[in-house]
């Protein structure tokens, strides 16, 4: 049994490592993620996770596991910026409010699909545009749903979360872990010998 990660992304990679998993390859799907017409953000995190677990090629005896994180304000789902001006339209409208941030993970054996979603409460400090201005000038929030990521400097400009930490930086472990034991992967198995 292989366990193949569904993800090009270095934050879920180092996330897996914190549970002590290493994946035996990595292989990124290529989905459209765009949102369907009238879709719940919640709808389309979990129905994007699980294209992404589907799209992965693999063995019958391997695991697949795939997530998708997705900024939410309202029903206003906040994908990965196309340039600073967009992240910056996605600060200034985070900035001083609380949003959710949406994780969903999957788990693929065969034709077997674990999938947990968590929801997760985020604030953003009203933003000054000295702040504005220097985050976007990181260059952090390139690739990262909703213009920022809680891990890299934008942690600074986050006061207040409830939820799951790990979840918001992409891989609740919580539930990974739980998925991964239900679907027979030897999480705690025992290195000493």
């Amino acid at each position: 049994m292989a366990f193949i990660l569904g993800s090009g992304s270095p934050r879920r990679l180092e996330l897996l490592a914190q549970l002590g998993v290493t994946p035996d390859d990595i292989r990124p799907p290529d989905i459209d993620e765009t949102p369907q017409k009238g879709e719940l953000p919640r709808d389309y995190c979990a129905r994007v996770t699980r294209q992404k677990a589907e799209a992965v090629t693999s063995n019958p005896e391997d695991l697949v596991l795939c997530a998708d994180t997705t900024v939410v304000l309202g029903r206003r789902i906040m994908g990965k910026p196309r340039d600073a001006g967009e992240a910056a339209e996605f600060l200034l409208a985070l900035s001083g409010r609380r949003h959710r941030v949406i994780t969903s993970v999957a788990l693929r054996k065969q034709d077997r699909l674990w999938q947990k979603d968590v929801v997760s409460q985020v604030k953003m400090k009203r933003l000054s545009d000295e702040e504005l201005n220097a985050y976007l000038a990181t260059g952090d929030w390139e690739g990262k749903a909703g213009g920022y990521a809680i891990q890299g400097p934008a942690g600074a400009l986050i006061p207040w979360i409830s939820g799951s930490f790990t979840a918001i930086v992409g891989l609740p472990l919580a539930e990974t872990a739980t998925l991964l034991q239900t679907a027979g992967y030897p999480l705690y198995k025992d290195t000493a010998s």
